[in-house]
């Protein structure tokens, strides 16, 4: 099974570029091996379920870290519309 996860880190701050929160979330997706978009007003990740479960802790810790005091996530399989 393949899943997509789409998550927005907060506080967004307007203008430029993106908050610290925002990139490290980012560079963990990255460094799980998932594909990721990376957009203004959030980050899609898709990849084997295994992966994708397995990145999500990491993808939080590291935007919590990088100063996020929320973060908003969903979850989809990819087999269904």
């Amino acid at each position: 099974m393949e899943l997509e996860a789409e998550f927005t880190t907060e506080p967004f701050l307007g203008e430029g570029p993106p908050p610290e929160h925002a990139e490290l979330a980012r560079q963990a997706a990255l460094a799980a091996g998932l594909d990721t978009d990376f957009g203004p007003l959030g980050t899609s990740v898709r990849g084997d379920a295994e992966a994708v479960l397995a990145a999500l802790p990491k993808i939080a810790r590291a935007a919590l870290t990088g100063g996020a005091t929320k973060l908003t996530l969903q979850l989809r399989d990819t087999r269904v519309g």
